[in-house]
This record gives structure tokens, C-alpha cells and sequence, in this order.
């Protein structure tokens, strides 16, 4: 019988090598190399497919093929619902709370189909006294202590199963490997045999799996590449706010957040991310600014908070939390050449508040009056929101989905709202809305 060796291929340039190294000899980066197991040629005769391509016209799919959670906000998230046939990858810090919000779907997903809760990390003892701290019922939910692949799908196949938890891949062994639990190998392996058990048999698998470090889920990124659905629980275990976000879905939008806030009682759901984000201000206060911005298809009102300060260092301070430090520095680089303000001597921090990470160029006029707020200690006009894009000349450039953010301000109550000139044309709201080309013309409205 040939005899299966392991080796290590980098994931960058496919280097190849014997035993393990930190930073791969051709193309010098570091953390690439993957552990994988090789079978010697003639060892396994290529097995002859037998699946006939079909014409995609005569292809028979359903649309019903969704299961509601019971969560309106991790449905939202999953596009509609869980798929049946689907896998979904769920990633987060240690204590963040993936456990807890399995429990209280499975629960809900159990009162028709039987589910199976699969732990690797915690006893079934343990499991319960969790539930019966969330006032989980269970009715048809079966939890198995285990962490061998094969006997989690063959309890599975015997309960017939609608859907099926895994927690977590790093704990699960295949035997048809013989390296540890939690090597990429096993990792990959077994993340490959649960995707094809539910594909096969339309069972929806949903898989826990650790985060690193660097905040990316533990393992080669061909895992991601292996599962339909990729989501993200985020969040500050010292603060309740959690924030699932989908970062790959190949059945709804990518970027869809869901909000829930961390009880006793489990999970709860916030419905209007915007009132819970932003302050309820009776006057306005320098350095913050309102805006709107958009987390997959749902406009979500946040405030900017800016504090420009004199600094006692040689090299002035710039930082940035939930916002991007390189657009930071931007927009201080165009402020201070097209409005002749001075930052050099200035400590400069940057902050969206309630912990919410944003990623998209239409705060980028926010960021700018919040920063001359602060700077010149003189507060916005109160009940005004900003929307836009700075260019290098100081222009305020179009956004994206500007009717959407315009009616998200005007439900949370504002009165005036600047945004690019371009973007002001066919907005009919009950709201005065600005045009602005420049940011000279955006701080003559708000000053």
C-alpha cells in the first residue's frame, strides 16, 4: 500500500517543501505555507464521473428553497433565510457570542425539522445549562458531544435532519486523514465533506470557525472559497452591541450587517440600527457631525466624532477607529492646501460612534466638517446631516443611492441635508436638501 506523506505548498506561488517555514523561499511571504497530504501517483485509480451536464434552460430549480430563522436580522443578513442545501461559515472572537445565537436558531428551526447541534468544544451537560439559560426549548433539537466528521453526518443521515451546527471546524477529525484536528489539512477536509453531505442530501450545514489574530477566520482562505455563505460576528466583548456582517453570500447582497445587542437572555434584535447609533443631541456640540451611510441594501444613520487638539509631541497624532486612516489623511492633506487650515501641529482623532465600521468614500464630506468643527470649536447648525465625496481639488462629488440616505434623514428627523450638487436633482422630500460642488460652498451652509 503507498504510503501518504505530507508537505507544505505555499498559497501565494505553490512553492513546495517538506516541513514547514514561516516565510516562503520564493516568493518571501510570510504565513502562506499549507499543510496538505499527498497520496503517491498509482496509489488511487481516478474515479470515472458519472453526472451528465444538463442544459441550463431544462434545469429544475426552487425558489422556495429558504428556512425563516426566526431572526428578521440575521435573515436579512442571509438574504431571505438559510438555503436548504446551503453552508454558512460563521467567525468570531472567543466569547463574542456564536454559540449563544446558534442556540436560540436552532431552537426555532427544531419546532418542525429535527437539528442537530454538533460540539467538539463542550459537554451536552453544558450545552443544556446554556439553554436553560436562554429559555431555549428544543423541541426537536438533538445535541451530540463529538468531534469525528464521519459520526456527526452518519447521526445526522439518522435523525434526518433539516439542518446540522458544527462547533467548531477546528475541533472536528476526519479519519481519512491522519494529521491532528485543527491543521489546515483537517480544516479543509472536513469543511469539504459537510458542504458535500448538504449539498447531497439538502441539509443546511452551518459551521463555527475561530478567528485569528488579524480577525480572519483560522485556516487556509480556500475555506471561505468552500462554503456558500461567509458571516462575521463583530463586536466588543466589554460592550453588548454585536454586529453580524456578511462578507461573502452567493444567495443575497454582500455587506448586509444585522445588529443585536447581548443579554441574558441571548441575543435581541435591534430593528432600527439608525436610533441606536445616533445620539439623541438637544444641541449640536463641535467635532460631530451626522451622516448616513449604507450597509448592504439599509441606510443606517451614524454620527462622526472629530477632536482636533494641540499636540505635545514632536509628530503630530492621527487615528482613526472604524474609519479608513489613508482617507484620513487625505482629506486633512486637502484641507489644509485648499482651505489653508493648519493640522501640522495638531493631534487629530477620528471616531464613528457605537463601534460601527465604515468603509465607503460619501463620509468623506462628514469627515471634513467635523475636523473644521473641531478645529475651530464651533459647532454645526443644529438638525443638519452631510453626504459626499472629496476629490483631490476640494470638489464634492456624487454618491451612490442618495434618494435612500436623503429619506433615511428625513425619517430620523432632520431638517437640512447637504449633499453633491449632482445629487440634488429629482429629490422630492419634505426636507430641505442642499446642493454643494465644494467644500468652501458646504462649510458657508453649516458654519
Amino acid at each position: 500500500m503507498a504510503k501518504t506523506t505530507t508537505s507544505f505548498i505555499c498559497s501565494e506561488c505553490g512553492y513546495e517543501t517538506g516541513k514547514w517555514m514561516g516565510k516562503c523561499p520564493a516568493c518571501e511571504s510570510w504565513n502562506t505555507l499549507t499543510e496538505v497530504e499527498k497520496v503517491p501517483k498509482g496509489a488511487r485509480a481516478p474515479a470515472k464521473s458519472t453526472t451528465e451536464a444538463e442544459l441550463l434552460k431544462e434545469i429544475k430549480a426552487d425558489n422556495a428553497r429558504r428556512i425563516k430563522t426566526g431572526m428578521a436580522e440575521l435573515d436579512r443578513v442571509l438574504g431571505g433565510g438559510l438555503v436548504r442545501g446551503g453552508t454558512v461559515l460563521l467567525g468570531g472572537d472567543p466569547g463574542i457570542g456564536k454559540s449563544t445565537l446558534l442556540l436560540q436558531v436552532c431552537d426555532e428551526l427544531s419546532r418542525d425539522n429535527p437539528v442537530l447541534y454538533a460540539t467538539g468544544e463542550e459537554s451536552a451537560a453544558q450545552i443544556r445549562l446554556r439553554a436553560q439559560r436562554l429559555g431555549v426549548m428544543g423541541k426537536h433539537l438533538y445535541v451530540l458531544a463529538e468531534n469525528e466528521l464521519d459520526s456527526i453526518i452518519d447521526r445526522a443521515k439518522e435523525l434526518k435532519c433539516a439542518a446540522i451546527v458544527v462547533d467548531s471546524i477546528q475541533t472536528v477529525h476526519s479519519g481519512a486523514l491522519s494529521t491532528a484536528a485543527g491543521s489546515v489539512s483537517q480544516i479543509r477536509q472536513a469543511t469539504s465533506q459537510l458542504t458535500r453531505f448538504a449539498k447531497e442530501t439538502g441539509v443546511t450545514a452551518i459551521i463555527v470557525g475561530h478567528v485569528t489574530k488579524q480577525g480572519a477566520i483560522a485556516g487556509p482562505k480556500l475555506l471561505e472559497h468552500l462554503v456558500d455563505t461567509v458571516l462575521y460576528f463583530e463586536g466588543d466583548r466589554s460592550d453588548d452591541l454585536r454586529i453580524l456582517r456578511a462578507v461573502k453570500n452567493r444567495y443575497g447582497s454582500t455587506n448586509e450587517i444585522g445588529v443585536f445587542t447581548m443579554g441574558e437572555r441571548g441575543m435581541a434584535q435591534i430593528e432600527d440600527p439608525s436610533a441606536l447609533f445616533l445620539p439623541d443631541r438637544e444641541k449640536s456640540v463641535p467635532g460631530c457631525t451626522p451622516m448616513c451611510v449604507i450597509e448592504g441594501s439599509r441606510p443606517v444613520m451614524v454620527e462622526l466624532q472629530a477632536l482636533v487638539t494641540k499636540t505635545v509631541f514632536g509628530m503630530p497624532r492621527r487615528v482613526a477607529a472604524g474609519l479608513d486612516y489613508n482617507r484620513l489623511a487625505l482629506l486633512i492633506a486637502v484641507l489644509e492646501k485648499k482651505l489653508g487650515l493648519a493640522f501640522g501641529d495638531q493631534d487629530v482623532f477620528v471616531n464613528i460612534v457605537g463601534g460601527l465600521r465604515v468603509d465607503e468614500r460619501a463620509t468623506d464630506l462628514a469627515i471634513v466638517c467635523a475636523l473644521y468643527s473641531s478645529l475651530r470649536n464651533i459647532p454645526l447648525r443644529a438638525g443638519c446631516a452631510v453626504l459626499g465625496e472629496i476629490g483631490l481639488t476640494g470638489e464634492v462629488r456624487s454618491i451612490s443611492s442618495a434618494e435612500k440616505r436623503a429619506a433615511e434623514c428625513a425619517r430620523m428627523g432632520f431638517e437640512k441635508i447637504l449633499l453633491p450638487k449632482s445629487n440634488r436633482s429629482g429629490l422630492t422630500l419634505p426636507i430641505d436638501i442642499v446642493g454643494v460642488s465644494t467644500v468652501e460652498e458646504a462649510f458657508s451652509h453649516l458654519f
